[in-house]
């Protein structure tokens, strides 16, 4: 007897938090992340690359560019590039870093990731 009615209130309090969850939801819809946006340039790290063919980014002199790495991945990674002075630091799972690529100067430039230098590498070109 008293384990039915535990199991009933465990049941009821389910049935509560989800519809409470469902209304809030309805009132308050999640707002989509900052990330959505279609502003810069977007690198994700998953499988051990970045956005699955470590492209070539390409960026223009005295231009600063948005950059965000997100990292998707179930490992931690990072992203340098020691030439302009960009260096994530370790970005755990779903962790992201936001920065700027600024170049004062043309060339090619490589980035990696220290933790995965031999399966994630690219270059980015300032022009």
């Amino acid at each position: 007897m008293i384990r039915n009615n535990i199991i009933a209130i465990i049941a009821i309090s389910f049935i509560t938090v989800g519809g409470l969850w469902g209304i809030g939801n309805l009132v308050n819809p999640p707002q989509p992340s900052s990330l959505d946006r279609r502003e810069g340039i977007l690198l994700v790290a998953k499988d051990n690359l970045f956005n699955e063919t470590n492209p070539t980014i390409y960026a223009k002199i005295d231009e600063p560019n948005k950059l965000t790495i997100m990292n998707k991945d179930l490992v931690r990674h990072d992203f340098i590039v020691e030439e302009l002075n960009i260096n994530t630091a370790i970005l755990s799972p779903e962790q992201d870093f936001v920065t700027a690529i600024a170049s004062e100067k043309a060339g090619e430039f490589e980035y990696y990731c220290s933790l995965h230098p031999a399966t994630m590498r690219g270059s980015i070109v300032v022009r």
